[in-house]
């Protein structure tokens, strides 16, 4: 990529998108291609094929997806699969056909299976089974991956896969509904907190800035608390002897991988300016195997930490001082998910934003 390349970012209002476009801008890129959903549906093969013929972008990242934390891949199976499929196949396709000369694709840490042995490299891809709260999803980003292998197994395109840890920063989701777990608990231990310094306004403007279901301009304090306590909210007692209580789903025990998506994104821009799929097999050694495969990219920050440490992480930003339990009825996910991301530290990069200093800015920027 040179400073002036048409650059197209695909779902570039999302956590990913949004990164990238920032650390593109950074580095001096000046001609960068965005489209809202309502003026293009990635959904639609008719006008994602419309799009790059009028466009003709020459570099693509695909970051445009449907996601959510594990209460949504629960809830919406069919429809993570369905949607998730369709953007990649019509983006992918179009890119081909366009002459797109470079394409990254954005996967997801859960394609890898739920037992596999940690951390888990590259090849550790389809050895087993995958978690069942989120096996849709990651089924789709698996087609994904290999759909970009196999373009350029046949076509000679190249296109380039890397797969992601959990991610966390500006641009989040923050819906109670439908959040990954980082950002959940920012404003779940925010909510608290509000509620223990009796700050009804406060929690008032909250579920409004962020659309709750149900909650309106005249909500009811006691509809507010009844909201509260639907996501494990609550005040007990009475007087000084009064304590607000937060109780998260599972036993708190699961391990997992979190890195600054800004950081993601710099490791992206990374191997978009410095490796083709052709160097990467050389990289990795795979330039003259027989069968190519799992030739995609981890991006992580190689530090794990629990449920219940990232809990009492954001709880000290925050500056929550109640109680938090844990609701072994509620599932855990899978147990440990830690990434191990060599192969691109081996190519020269590494993470800079510590977890700690993250959750910080992060929480600084919801409250903005």
């Amino acid at each position: 990529m040179n400073l002036k390349s048409k650059i197209f970012v695909a779902g570039h209002k999302g956590l990913v998108g949004s990164a990238i476009v920032r650390i593109l801008i950074s580095k001096g890129y000046s001609n960068i291609l965005t489209s809202n959903h309502s003026e293009l549906d990635l959904t639609s093969q008719v006008q994602v094929q419309q799009f790059f013929e009028n466009e003709k972008p020459e570099y693509v990242f695909l970051a445009a997806a449907k996601v959510g934390g594990i209460m949504a891949n629960a809830t919406f199976r069919a429809q993570f699969i369905f949607e998730n499929l369709q953007i990649q196949n019509n983006v992918i396709h179009n890119a081909y056909l366009s002459g797109v000369k470079k394409l990254l694709f954005l996967g997801s840490s859960c394609v890898y299976p739920k037992n596999a042995p940690q951390p888990m490299n590259e090849e550790q891809l389809l050895t087993s089974e995958l978690e069942f709260t989120n096996e849709p999803y990651a089924i789709a980003k698996i087609a994904g991956l290999k759909m970009c292998e196999a373009y350029n197994n046949q076509y000679g395109t190249d296109f380039i896969s890397v797969m992601p840890t959990n991610l966390y920063g500006l641009n989040d989701n923050y819906s109670l509904e439908n959040s990954h777990v980082l950002p959940a608990l920012i404003r779940k231990i925010h909510l608290s907190k509000c509620l223990e310094n009796g700050d009804m306004k406060a929690i008032h403007h909250d579920l409004l800035t962020h659309n709750s279901h149900g909650v309106g301009a005249h909500t009811s304090e006691a509809e507010m608390l009844a909201y509260l306590k639907k996501y494990g909210i609550q005040r007990f007692g009475g007087g000084d002897d009064s304590q607000v209580t937060l109780s998260l789903w599972g036993s708190g025990s699961p391990l997992r991988e979190f890195l600054w998506s800004d950081d993601m994104a710099d490791a992206c821009v990374f191997l978009m300016q410095n490796y083709g799929f052709k160097d990467l097999l050389k990289a990795t050694g795979k330039d003259n195997a027989g069968e190519v495969r799992n030739a995609h990219i981890n991006i992580g920050s190689g530090d794990e930490v629990s449920i219940k440490e990232l809990a009492i992480l954001i709880r000290e930003a925050v500056g929550f001082k109640g109680k938090i339990d844990f609701d072994l009825t509620k599932p855990d996910g899978t147990p440990r998910k830690l990434l191990d991301s060599s192969r691109l530290a081996t190519l020269g990069w590494k993470s800079k934003v510590s977890l700690k200093q993250g959750i910080e800015m992060v929480y600084k920027n919801y409250l903005r």
